[in-house]
């Protein structure tokens, strides 16, 4: 699964709307969108900042395994 298929599936489980996500967060709706479209990769912040929301380990968050 890639980084935005898993932001999509998390988002979707939690009963949230990408608008309600970026809010908390702290970014802009299009720019949580395109995220979830795999058109571009979040800065360092914005990872702890969705890990923190989703209550994840980055690694998880961006479904690294060992």
């Amino acid at each position: 699964m890639t980084f935005s298929e898993h932001l999509l599936e998390l988002r979707k489980a939690h009963g949230l709307k990408q608008t309600e996500v970026a809010a908390q967060i702290g970014i802009s709706w299009r720019g949580y969108q395109n995220y979830e479209l795999g058109l571009r990769e979040p800065k360092m912040s914005v990872l702890v900042a969705l890990a923190d929301f989703y209550d994840l380990s980055l690694d998880e968050l961006i479904c690294r395994e060992r």
